[in-house]
C-alpha cells in the first residue's frame, strides 16, 4: 500500500465530496468512493458492505473486476471481520487475513492472493453505523495510524452519502404516498356524487378496478378526476 503524499488524498477526498452534492445515482457514487481509495491508497481491492433492513451487511461495491470476488455477497450483523467491526464501530487491522479466525472467506482471498486488510466502520454523526469499508493488500502490510484515519475520513464521506441519498429517497416516496391518497379521496368524492355509493363502497370499487386493469389505484383516480373535468 502507498499513499504517496496527503495533497493527492485531500483531491481524492474532495472529489468524493463533489460527487455526493451531485445528481449521480448512489450506486455511482458507491463505485466511484471504492474506486478513489483504491487508487490513491494502491491496495488492491476495496469494497463497500451497507446494512440493510433485515440486519444483514451486503457487498454492494468494488473496483475489482475478479469474479470470485464481485459475487452477491452477504453476512450477518454478528458474522465475520465486517460484521465486528460494525458492532464494535471501530476499525480492525489483520496483517493475514488467512490467519484470522473472524475472517470467513479465506478460499476466496487465498485464490485472489489477498495478504492484509484493514476495515473501518461507516459512521454518521450520531455514531450510527451504516456500513463498512475494506481495503485488502497482496502483501503483509502495517497499516499506519495516518492511512487509518485517511481510509476512515473516506469511510465518514461514504456515510453521508448513502444517509442523504437513502433520506431523499423516503422523503420522495412519502410525498408520493400522500399525493396519491388525496387523488384517491378527490375520486371517492366523484364517485360519490355520481352514485349512492358510501365511501368505503367507493374505495373498494377504486381498489377492484385497479387489481382488474392491473394499474395503480393512483393510475384509476388520475383516470377518474379527468373525465370529471371533461364533463
Amino acid at each position: 500500500m502507498h499513499i504517496e503524499n496527503t495533497d493527492r488524498f485531500i483531491k481524492a477526498l474532495m472529489d468524493i465530496s463533489r460527487a455526493i452534492n451531485s445528481d449521480l445515482y448512489l450506486e455511482d457514487i458507491l463505485k466511484l468512493i471504492v474506486m478513489v481509495t483504491a487508487k490513491v491508497t494502491g491496495v488492491e481491492i476495496c469494497s463497500l458492505w451497507l446494512i440493510e433492513e433485515d440486519e444483514k451487511i451486503r457487498l454492494k461495491a468494488t473496483q475489482s473486476i475478479e469474479p470470485a470476488y464481485l459475487k452477491d455477497r452477504t453476512l450477518g450483523i454478528n458474522e465475520g471481520v465486517v460484521g465486528f467491526v460494525a458492532t464494535e464501530k471501530r476499525p480492525m487491522i489483520i496483517r493475514d487475513v488467512l490467519a484470522e479466525p473472524l475472517f470467513k472467506e479465506k478460499e476466496m482471498a487465498a485464490k485472489l492472493g489477498l495478504k492484509s486488510m484493514v476495515s473501518v466502520p461507516l459512521l454518521l454523526k450520531d455514531q450510527r453505523v451504516i456500513g463498512v469499508l475494506n481495503c485488502f493488500t497482496s502483501e503483509s502490510h502495517d497499516f499506519t495510524d495516518i492511512e487509518v484515519n485517511l481510509i476512515t475520513t473516506v469511510a465518514n464521506q461514504a456515510a453521508v452519502a448513502i444517509y442523504n441519498s437513502e433520506l431523499l429517497i423516503k422523503t420522495k416516496v412519502i410525498q408520493e404516498e400522500l399525493e396519491t391518497r388525496k387523488l384517491v379521496e378527490r375520486a371517492k368524492e366523484i364517485l360519490m356524487r355520481r352514485t349512492p355509493m358510501s365511501a368505503e363502497d367507493a374505495f373498494r370499487w377504486l381498489q377492484k378496478k385497479s387489481m382488474d386493469s392491473r394499474k395503480s389505484m393512483r393510475s384509476i383516480a388520475e383516470a377518474l378526476l379527468l373525465s370529471e373535468e371533461l364533463y
